[in-house]
């Protein structure tokens, strides 16, 4: 199964200010981060960030909330080390639409009434990336396989502390059901086709 950018959705985990000096090759993660928000808001899908406990490791790096909030994305604060706790799922879930009022009173006949309209089933597809892997990343990307979302990790742009337990939270992410993909295939994915007319301006954040 390929990505659809018209069913996906982008969650970036924790890249904070006091915790991203120290995880392996931060740099890289950082800017591929940047890039997958970048292709985000280029190809309009939803971008959405958390923060664990913001007063003591910080906000989001400032490059990387400079593009959340060009794509008009939201950041979630949170304490548990997984979002959905915190109410991710909620975010990312569309409100469930009510039948409206008046004009389909149940005495009409049936073949006067109107359908109730039905509920919007939303963008199923969740790609994740951030850090620690092995702790909020982790937490959180199992949890939204339990919500039923289908969820792809985007290792490039995923780290912690230390490369084995990085490793680590990809193999048991993987046993568990989530993809394992990389900053580019997220972005060819979405576009689908050299044709699409954001494929110039992706291409360029990749090369």
């Amino acid at each position: 199964m390929l990505l659809d950018a018209d069913d996906s959705q982008l969650v970036l985990v924790d890249y904070q200010t006091r915790l991203m000096p120290v995880i392996f090759e931060n740099e890289l993660v950082i800017a591929n981060a940047v890039r997958l928000a970048r292709m985000a808001e280029i190809i309009q899908v939803p971008v959405w960030a958390t923060e664990q406990n913001p007063d003591k490791l910080g906000p989001n790096v400032a490059p990387l909330q400079a593009v959340i909030e060009a794509a008009a994305g939201r950041t979630l604060a949170k304490m548990h080390f997984s979002a959905v706790a915190d109410g991710l799922g909620e975010w990312l879930r569309p409100p469930v639409r009510k039948p409206a009022q008046g004009g389909n009173a149940r005495s009409l006949p049936k073949h006067l009434q109107k359908a109730a309209p039905e509920e919007e089933e939303g963008r199923s597809m969740i790609v994740i990336a951030g850090c620690e892997a092995h702790v909020c990343l982790m937490q959180t990307a199992l949890d939204l396989l339990e919500e039923e979302f289908d969820v792809w990790v985007v290792t490039d742009a995923c780290s912690s502390r230390t490369e084995r337990n990085r490793d680590a939270a990809f193999d048991r992410l993987a046993g568990a059901g989530a993809e394992l993909v990389t900053t580019e295939m997220v972005a060819f994915e979405w576009l689908g086709t050299a044709e699409h007319p954001a494929f110039r301006d992706v291409q360029s954040l990749i090369k």
